[in-house]
C-alpha cells in the first residue's frame, strides 16, 4: 500500500501482491483451523460517485456497492472482502473486515513515496527552512479525515472482540481539506511557512469522509485522539528522524 502517488502509479503490482497475500493466508486459516481472521481493508473500496465534492457526506458500509473504486487498490479491497465472505460462508472461517479512513501516526512512513498526505506535510514542513514553503498536491481544496494510529488499535480489537461480522469503518468523521491540514501542521511547527499548489499532481478523490454510526451503535467505539493531538505527536516523531537523517548526511 502507500499514499495516493503510489496507489496511483502502480496497479497491477498491487493487485498481484495483494490478492495472493490474502489468498494463501485466507487458505492457511483454513487449513490450521484459525479461530478469528481480520482483514485490514480500506476506505478506498467506496465508489468515486459518491466521492466528487469535496464537502461530502460520511461514507456509510453500505455505500460500497454498487462498486466502483477510484484505483486498483480499492478494487483489490473490495474483493478481497467478497473472497473473505465467500471462505466464511464454504468453510466457517469466522472474519472480521475493518476499513480503516486515512490511520496516521509517529513510526510510520513518512519518505520514499509512499507515505500518505500527514507523513508528507509533517516531512515537509520539517525540512523546510524557517520562513520558507511547501509544494502540496492538489488545488488544497480536496477533503479528508483521519484517524490516529492509537484510536485505529483500540477500534481494531474491539473489532476483533465483538460478534460483528460484516464490514466497519474505523476512522474520523471530521472532514478537513488539505489546506487545513497543512495550517494545523505548521501552527505546530512554530515555522513562518508558505505554501504553493501543484495542480499536476495526483490528488484523488475530491472528498471523502467517514460514516461512524454502524461501528459505535455495534461496538460502542469512535476514535479520541484530536487531529491536532495526533499531528503534534507525528509531527514531533517525524521532524526527530529528519534532524537524525540531516545529521547523517553531514557525517557521510
Amino acid at each position: 500500500m502507500g499514499g495516493i502517488g503510489f496507489i496511483t502509479e502502480v496497479g497491477a503490482e498491487v493487485m498481484y501482491d495483494n490478492t495472493l497475500i490474502n489468498a494463501y493466508m485466507l487458505e492457511a486459516s483454513r487449513q490450521n483451523k484459525v479461530k478469528r481472521y481480520l482483514f485490514s481493508s480500506s476506505a478506498c473500496v467506496y465508489p468515486r460517485y459518491k466521492q466528487t465534492d469535496p464537502n461530502v457526506k460520511g461514507l456509510k458500509e453500505e455505500d460500497a456497492y454498487p462498486a466502483d473504486p477510484d484505483s486498483f487498490y480499492g478494487w483489490e479491497k473490495l474483493a478481497s472482502e467478497k473472497m473473505c465472505e465467500a471462505y466464511q460462508r464454504d468453510h466457517g472461517l469466522d472474519i472480521r473486515i475493518v476499513r480503516y479512513h486515512n490511520v496516521y501516526g509517529p513510526e510510520g512512513t513518512f519518505k520514499g513515496g509512499r507515505e500518505k498526505s500527514p507523513a508528507a506535510l509533517c516531512r515537509k514542513v520539517a525540512e523546510t527552512s524557517n520562513p520558507g514553503t511547501i509544494i502540496i498536491w492538489g488545488d488544497r481544496k480536496q477533503t479528508r479525515s483521519y484517524c490516529y494510529i492509537d484510536d485505529a488499535i483500540k477500534g481494531t480489537v474491539m473489532v476483533m472482540e465483538s460478534d460483528y461480522e460484516k464490514p466497519l469503518n474505523i476512522g474520523s468523521d471530521k472532514l478537513v481539506t488539505i489546506d487545513e491540514l497543512a495550517d494545523v501542521i505548521i501552527k505546530i511547527s512554530g515555522k513562518t511557512i508558505s505554501k504553493k499548489y501543484d495542480l499536476t499532481a495526483p490528488q484523488g478523490v475530491r472528498g471523502r469522509n467517514a460514516d461512524l454510526t454502524l461501528v459505535r451503535n455495534e461496538i460502542g467505539w469512535e476514535p479520541k485522539v484530536s487531529l491536532e493531538e495526533g499531528l503534534e505527536r507525528t509531527y514531533k516523531w517525524i521532524e526527530r528522524k529528519v534532524r537524525e537523517d540531516q545529521r547523517i548526511k553531514q557525517v557521510l
